[in-house]
């Protein structure tokens, strides 16, 4: 007997967490500070791993789809959730929220690398800070170092 999370049961549990992510209300909030931003993505990475490890896993153009208009409609999806974010970094610059000496582009990819980082790259993770890479310690210094580099001197 096969127990969860077996091959023939994976495309199951992937719509499974597809539609528990769909039903969830924003991770940030509209109004919310780049402060607060960074903290909610912290938090939606590291208090349900699970998911974090699905976004890899699509990002890696693994994840299997029940036919090609499901991929196609993620896709286009996940492109549309990408041109709002990087707007949001631009508009962000523009009231000097977040640094404008750095590309936008760059500013997101350093963002998801850093966030996601205790995910996939654990080892190198509790070998730089010598801790869990889900430790809220690493989590709060993850959270301030990033505020720190991409946000503005007042920060």
């Amino acid at each position: 007997m096969r127990g969860a999370g077996a091959p023939d049961d994976l495309g199951g549990q992937l719509l499974e967490l597809r539609r528990r992510r769909q039903a969830e209300s924003p991770m940030v909030p509209p109004d919310a500070s780049f402060d607060e931003s960074v903290a909610a993505h912290l938090n939606a990475v590291l208090d349900r791993p699970d998911w974090a490890r699905l976004v890899v896993w699509q990002a890696l153009g693994d994840c299997p789809f029940t036919d090609s208009e499901e991929g196609e409609r993620f896709t286009a999806a996940q492109r549309s959730m990408t041109a709002r974010v990087l707007e949001g970094i631009r508009r962000r610059q523009r009231a000097g929220e977040v640094t404008g000496g750095i590309d936008p582009a760059f500013a997101l990819l350093v963002a998801y690398a850093v966030v996601f980082s205790p995910i996939t790259m654990p080892q190198f993770v509790r070998d730089i800070f010598g801790e869990d890479p889900l430790a809220p310690s690493v989590r709060q210094r993850l959270h301030e170092q990033l505020v720190k580099l991409l946000g503005t001197a007042e920060d």
